[in-house]
């Protein structure tokens, strides 16, 4: 292939536009962070039994997608597929923005922030989540080593055996996010080991989606060429990864159905859950995985539908997180399985949620700062390439 020049991104006028913008939004994060820190969660639409609201919705997709994000680079680097190798330092710096921007409103939802120095040096390794704290760290360690390699000329013969065993933590990674749910025995919408291969599977979708997305605004900020050869193949890994997560998504809920005690929770979320309901069908299945494969496969595809496509993949996953984290702890507990509990503290019903905006901007604020870090990383290292038109990608005569 020809050699590959990397260059920043020049500061220009809609650069800083872009920088206020992320801002802006930025600092609304902050202000509802800090509301809920000098309030309580008693300000949001969470309780004792909606603890995990719609920052832990939009905080979990941004780490799912993390891991999905260095896709481009996996492929470069562990298959061998050369034409990705000129993306693959954007695609390990896209990952790592989308994880620092999920971590920072995991952190902020949880309550006493001030205190979580404690949490990270007391551990119980019985509890998923504290292994994710090792994981989430070895991600950062690993990932920014990787980028560091592919970046400085005198590691680039360290790169593949990086990208190796950024490929193996990330695999790892979403298994144990996935695992936090499929541990989770007294919530019957959960407790299933296909939820750790189906959040790798859903990783792989949402964090290509996001990586195509950012491409694509990059290259036309930028205004760099971007060829329709890698374009169309990412287009068609992207869909080979919506099937995947359809096929995932049924084949858990055909699980649960199959067992009679799991028809309660099935119909709750399939059928009677109102607003859960219409949120799977509507905006998981339809928006997040019908529509997309229909604009993806479709003869004649443009760069504008691949991007409507990443666009609704995107909605989808939000929509797919919010089934699964709100639609899971709406059912209630089965807390001694083969009894019935009464008691005073709703045992037994059905439990509501409403966002709060304090909440709905906390959220956003991850989607800042992840936008932001790239923004910046893009103007002080080199990562771009300066073309990636289809005759920059194609092999040369005699390799």
């Amino acid at each position: 292939m020809a050699t590959t020049i990397f260059r920043a991104i020049e500061a220009k006028g809609g650069y800083y536009a872009l920088l206020g913008v992320c801002g802006l939004f930025l600092l609304l994060g902050a202000f509802g962070y800090f509301q809920m820190e000098h309030h309580g969660h008693v300000i949001t639409g969470m309780d004792n039994q909606m603890v995990w609201g719609m920052p832990h919705v939009i905080a979990l997709f941004l780490i799912v997608a993390a891991s999905g994000a260095l896709n481009v680079a996996s492929t470069a680097s562990v298959f061998g597929k050369t034409i990705y190798k000129p993306l693959a330092p954007l695609s390990a710096l896209l990952a790592l923005a989308l994880m620092a921007g999920g971590l920072a409103v995991l952190m902020l939802d949880l309550g006493r922030s001030d205190r979580m120095i404690i949490a990270a040096t007391h551990f119980n390794f019985k509890s998923v989540f504290a292994l994710n704290v090792f994981l989430y760290t070895g991600f950062f360690t690993i990932v920014g080593m990787y980028l560091w390699f592919m970046l400085e000329r005198r590691m680039n013969r360290w790169s593949s055996a990086a990208g190796m065993a950024a490929f193996i933590w990330r695999l790892t990674l979403t298994t144990g996010t996935g695992s936090v749910f499929g541990f989770l025995i007294a919530r019957e919408a959960y407790q299933s080991a296909l939820l750790a291969p189906m959040f790798i599977v859903l990783s792989f979708a949402y964090g290509t989606a996001l990586f195509l997305l950012t491409l694509a605004a990059t290259c036309a900020a930028a205004r760099r060429p971007l060829g329709g050869m890698v374009v169309q193949r990412l287009k068609n890994l992207l869909a080979t990864f919506v099937a995947a997560s359809l096929y995932f998504v049924a084949v858990f809920h055909l699980t649960n159905l199959y067992f009679t005690r799991n028809h309660g929770v099935e119909q709750f979320i399939l059928v009677d859950g109102g607003i859960i309901s219409g949120v799977f069908w509507i905006g998981q299945v339809v928006i997040g995985g019908a529509l997309p494969l229909l604009l993806l496969l479709a003869p004649g595809t443009t760069l504008g539908r691949i991007l409507v496509a990443c666009a609704a993949i995107v909605v989808g996953g939000l929509a797919q997180m919010y089934v699964t984290i709100i639609g899971g702890q709406a059912w209630p507990l089965d807390l001694f399985p083969g009894y019935a509990a009464s008691s005073s503290f709703f045992d037994g019903e059905i439990h509501n949620y409403a966002p709060s905006l304090v909440e709905m901007l906390l959220g956003l604020g991850g989607f800042a700062i992840a936008a932001l870090i790239v923004i910046i990383a893009l103007k002080v290292l080199r990562v771009l390439p300066e073309k990636l038109d289809d005759a920059a990608l194609l092999p040369q005569p005699g390799e």
